[in-house]
C-alpha cells in the first residue's frame, strides 16, 4: 500500500511483486522445510502442525530471484505481478518428500517418516495460500525452471552439505 501511495501521490515509477512460500538453500532454520530436515538428521520428532493439511505453493528461491529481476527490467508500471511455482502442496507432502530423499541419500534402519509427530496447530492458521502467477507468465513469459521434485532435492542437498560442514547460518 505504501509504494501504491507513492506511485499515485509522486508519480514514481513502481512495480510491485507478490510471491509463494519460498524454498532452496540458505534459508533460515527455523522455516519448515530446514527444520524438517535437520530434525530427521538428528533423530528427533518431526513436528508437524495439526492434522498436515495445510496446503502452500511452493516457489524455489531462484526462480523467485529471476521472477523479480524479469518484473524490475520488463514489467508494466504500476503493475502488480504475482510469482507463483505452480506447486500447491501440503505439509504432509512437504515432508514425506523430504524424508523419501533422505532414506534414499542418509539411510538409517528405519525410515525418517517414522520420526513424524502431529503437534497443536497454531492458531489462526491459514488452510491454504497459494498464487495466481498466470499474469506474469502471460505478460512477461516468466516459467519457474524448478518444479516441487528437482528443487527439494536441490535443497536437501544443499543443507546436507551445510550440516556436514557444520555451519548453523
Amino acid at each position: 500500500m505504501i509504494v501504491r501511495s507513492y506511485q499515485e501521490t509522486y508519480g514514481l515509477n513502481t512495480v510491485i511483486t507478490n510471491c509463494s512460500n519460498n524454498y532452496g538453500p540458505k534459508q533460515h532454520d527455523e522455516k519448515l522445510i530446514p527444520t524438517i530436515i535437520r530434525k530427521a538428521l538428528a533423530g528427533e520428532s518431526i513436528p508437524i502442525y495439526g492434522d498436515g493439511k495445510n496446503i502452500r505453493d511452493w516457489l524455489y528461491v531462484l526462480d523467485h530471484c529471476k521472477g523479480i529481476d524479469l518484473v524490475y527490467h520488463t514489467g508494466k508500471e504500476a503493475n502488480v505481478y504475482n510469482i507463483g511455482g505452480r506447486n500447491e502442496r501440503t505439509n504432509l507432502q512437504i515432508v514425506d518428500a523430504i524424508c523419501t530423499i533422505l532414506d534414499e541419500k542418509v539411510p538409517q534402519e528405519k525410515s525418517y517418516k517414522e520420526l513424524i509427530t502431529f503437534v497443536e496447530d497454531r492458531a489462526g492458521h491459514d488452510r491454504r495460500y497459494a498464487i495466481d502467477a498466470t499474469k506474469i507468465e502471460g505478460e512477461l513469459g516468466w516459467l519457474a525452471d524448478e518444479d516441487f521434485e528437482s528443487g527439494i532435492f536441490k535443497t536437501v542437498e544443499w543443507y546436507l552439505e551445510k550440516y556436514k560442514k557444520g555451519l548453523t547460518c
